[in-house]
C-alpha cells in the first residue's frame, strides 16, 4: 500500500470542490486498512474513509489528514435457504453493481435503490433508500476495523443504530469504524404492490400490471433519468437534503395555508415531507445562487454550475435552509457528509 501526498478531492467528489489532501491511500484490502490506520495513528494524522465521492463535500483547504479511498472488492454468497440467500458484499464495490447482480440472481429487496451511486461499504453510514426501500430492510451485518479496540469486529444490524438516513457511522460513532464489508439478506420472492406512491404512478401511467425485478429497476433508473442530473456531466452530490421528518402537531398551519401538502406517514405520529417540495414552494426551484443551480426537475439537487468554492456552495445552502425555516418553519437538513 502507498501513501501519496497532495491529491486533489475535487477529483475524487462529484460534486467537484476540493482541495489537495495531506496523505492519500487505496484501499484493496482489510490489511490495508489496518496499515493506513496505523500510519494515521503514528503520524497523528486524522483519517476519512471515501468511497464513490458521491454523498461527501470537501473544502477548498483540502484535508489535513489522511484519505482512505476504499476500494475492497468481494461478492460472494454464504448463506442460502428456500426463501433467501445472503451475499457477504466487499466495501469497495460500486452499488448499482451490486444491485443489477442481485437481480441477476432473482433476489429481491434493493431493486428500488437502483442507480444510487456510491460504494456498497458507504450504504449503511447514511442508511441510503429509495423508493420505499432503504439498506437496513436488508442488512444482517457490517465487518469493519474498530480504530477504538483496534480489531476486526462484526455488528449487527441492530447494533448499526438505523434510523432514516442515519446510523451510528455518522452520529454516536462517527469516525471510530471503517466498514469492509457488509451482508445482505436478500428475498427469493418476487416484488409485490403496493409500491412506492412515484413508483406506482410511473407502472400506472406506463400500464404496467406485471412487476419483475427487472421492470422495477427499469421503472427506477427511468425515473432517476428524468429528475436526477449525472455527476459525470453536471457536478452534484445527487440529493442535497434530507427529506423532512414532522411531527403531526407541526403540521396544522401548514396544512391550512397549503392543503396539497405532500405527506409520508412514518407512524407514531412522525410525517415525511419532501423538502424538494418545500424548497420549491420557498421559490428556488431553477434558481441559480452563488453560482450554485437548484435543479429545475428535482429541487432537492444542487448543481455546481459555476461556484469557484465551499464558500459559494455554503452560501446558496445556508440561503435555502433560512428560506425554507421562515416560510414552513420546518429546519432541513443537509445530507452529504464534509471532509473536514
Amino acid at each position: 500500500m502507498d501513501i501519496h501526498a497532495d491529491i486533489p478531492l475535487k477529483n475524487f467528489t462529484t460534486f467537484k470542490l476540493g482541495g489537495p489532501a495531506k496523505a492519500f491511500a487505496e484501499i484493496h484490502s482489510a490489511q490495508d486498512v489496518v496499515q493506513a490506520y496505523q500510519y494515521a495513528k503514528a503520524n497523528q494524522l486524522p483519517f476519512f474513509v471515501l468511497g464513490g465521492g458521491s454523498n461527501v463535500i470537501a473544502h477548498d483547504e483540502g484535508y489535513t489528514g489522511l484519505i482512505m479511498h476504499m476500494r475492497i472488492a468481494g461478492f460472494e454468497v454464504v448463506a442460502d435457504d428456500s426463501f433467501s440467500t445472503t451475499i457477504k458484499i466487499g466495501a469497495g464495490e460500486a452499488w448499482d453493481s451490486v444491485v443489477q447482480r442481485a437481480i441477476q440472481m432473482r433476489l429481491a429487496g434493493i431493486e428500488a435503490m437502483s442507480g444510487i451511486p456510491g460504494t456498497a461499504g458507504a450504504a449503511p453510514v447514511q442508511n441510503v433508500g429509495a423508493y420505499g426501500q432503504e439498506i437496513a430492510d436488508t442488512l444482517q451485518s457490517v465487518d469493519a476495523y474498530d480504530t477504538q479496540t483496534e480489531t476486526f469486529v462484526t455488528l449487527t444490524s441492530e447494533q448499526c443504530g438505523f434510523s432514516y438516513r442515519n446510523s451510528i457511522f455518522r452520529s454516536s460513532d462517527m469516525g471510530r469504524y471503517i466498514i469492509i464489508s457488509i451482508s445482505l439478506r436478500l428475498s427469493k420472492s418476487a416484488p409485490q404492490p403496493p409500491f412506492y406512491d412515484s413508483l406506482q404512478k410511473y407502472f400506472d401511467d406506463h400500464k404496467i400490471t406485471i412487476y419483475t425485478l427487472e421492470i422495477v429497476r427499469n421503472a427506477v433508473l427511468d425515473i432517476r433519468t428524468s429528475k436526477l442530473p449525472d455527476p459525470k456531466i453536471l457536478p452534484n452530490a445527487g440529493s442535497f437534503f434530507k427529506n423532512a421528518i414532522v411531527e403531526d402537531w407541526q403540521l396544522t398551519d401548514i396544512r391550512a395555508q397549503y392543503p396539497n401538502l405532500p405527506l409520508f406517514d412514518m407512524g407514531d405520529g412522525h410525517f415525511k415531507v419532501p423538502t424538494g417540495w418545500l424548497i420549491e414552494q420557498a421559490g428556488f426551484k431553477g434558481k441559480l445562487l452563488h453560482g450554485i443551480r437548484v435543479n429545475d426537475k428535482n429541487s432537492l439537487v444542487l448543481i455546481n454550475e459555476a461556484a469557484t468554492g465551499y464558500g459559494d456552495l455554503a452560501a446558496a445552502r445556508d440561503e435555502i435552509i433560512g428560506a425554507v425555516r421562515d416560510t414552513f418553519r420546518i429546519q432541513i437538513e443537509q445530507e452529504p457528509l464534509e471532509i473536514s
